[in-house]
């Protein structure tokens, strides 16, 4: 029983971390607390517009609450007037909720809540279907105001958790992929379906393409629940160094994509003999052995902050480029020497060994250092030129 009762506790603690649960409990608790202050302040039996609203505004992290629950309000409020009058003029028929309809989407183009242009139709239906009296549909927006305040109020009080975990464990994931990739590219592959192997692999590259779309849909939220967040003081930070790491993996999983090209293209060109002779062959394997350990010494790296030691992971990064670029050196000698031998192929050589060159060239700890400098320097210069614009306009009125 103690053990039934600890994996319960156990799973619900987890639910309980997991965005949706996160989500339900946090929306619910602001639509019920509008409701019930709803109730006292507004003169309508059912208030429903207040909780309706506090739904709207309520989001998964403080800073998306923020900057969502403006175009919110403003769609609903735009709703709201939309119905007082229409619910003065005419009463609710099919023509009237039609031009009602057309009447909303239009001014939620007008006011600029963009992506929330339906919610002002679907706020002046509702209106218009719980009431038809002018006077009364006042009381909707008095709701409304109340559910935004109590949405904002409920994520301003209850902290929004932190998803940077979940972002560096889908950043993680993604460079132990990349890496299984390069020892596969390492296998020398043999047999009449050599060809079918190195298509195999171009694909697993390709593939590559959807787990960074979603990593990069983590990294968003994480990002999301960094910005104003008050736990956290150097959330401009570990944004950017997610962010640029993303990218540079995103770089790597393209060169690997043109890797494989080449390999099945090399494959399709000698259908008989082997891809390269043996020592060629071996110090490939090296070369791409030690560039997968730096790939994921690199993911933890740039995730240092929530899953292990910075100065360890860099220098292991280290550690392995260097021996991935000894036996770069290596390998270049042995493919010069073996254009020379069989210059019909050069072109597919070279194009490897530079493929080579710009994985390890991108997972370098100095590019990474200047790659984040630079994304610091423009984010610095964007603010800038953001106070000055709105520096402008006071300095001309005085």
């Amino acid at each position: 029983m103690p053990e039934t009762i600890s994996s319960l506790a156990t799973r619900v603690a987890r639910r309980r971390r997991e965005p949706v649960a996160v989500q339900a409990l946090r929306s619910t608790t602001a639509a019920v607390i509008s409701y019930v202050v709803a109730l006292r302040l507004s003169s309508e039996p059912s208030p429903l517009t207040a909780p309706l609203t506090a739904l709207l505004v309520v989001q998964v992290t403080l800073y998306s609450t923020l900057t969502t629950s403006i175009r919110r309000v403003n769609s609903v409020v735009a709703g709201v007037v939309i119905a007082i009058g229409f619910s003065a003029l005419m009463g609710l028929t099919w023509w009237s909720l039609g031009l009602l309809i057309l009447a909303s989407l239009i001014v939620g183009h007008l006011v600029r809540v963009d992506e929330f242009v339906p919610e002002v139709a679907i706020s002046a239906m509702l209106v218009l279907g719980v009431t038809q009296v002018a006077d009364t549909a006042w009381d909707r927006v008095l709701e409304t105001v109340i559910g935004a305040a109590v949405g904002l109020l409920v994520n301003l009080l209850v902290a929004p958790p932190l998803w940077v975990g979940p972002a560096g464990t889908a950043i993680t994931d993604l460079a132990q992929r990349m890496s299984r990739l390069l020892d596969h590219l390492g296998e020398e592959p043999s047999g009449p379906t050599r060809v079918e192997q190195a298509a195999a692999r171009l694909h697993e590259a390709r593939r590559l393409d959807n787990d960074i779309a979603q990593v990069d849909a983590a990294l968003r939220q994480a990002e999301d629940s960094l910005r104003l967040n008050p736990r956290v003081k150097e959330g401009l930070l570990f944004r950017l160094v997610l962010r640029t790491g993303l990218d540079t993996l995103e770089i790597c999983a393209v060169v690997l994509r043109v890797a494989c090209r080449t390999l099945t293209d090399l494959a399709r060109a000698r259908p008989d003999g082997p891809l390269f002779d043996p020592g060629t062959a071996t110090a490939l394997r090296q070369v791409l052995r030690h560039t997968a350990i730096a790939v994921e010494s690199f993911a933890q790296l740039i995730t240092a902050q929530v899953s292990a030691n910075a100065e360890e992971a860099e220098a292991r990064l280290t550690g392995e480029l260097a021996v991935a670029r000894a036996h770069r050196d290596r390998l270049a000698v042995l493919l010069l020497a073996s254009a020379r031998e069989d210059p019909a192929h050069w072109q597919l050589s070279g194009a490897l060994l530079a493929e080579i060159d710009r994985v390890l060239d991108e997972l370098g700890v100095d590019k990474r250092s200047q790659r984040l400098l630079e994304e610091l320097d423009r984010r610095t210069r964007s603010r800038r030129r953001r106070w000055k614009s709105l520096k402008r306009p006071r300095q001309g009125r005085g």
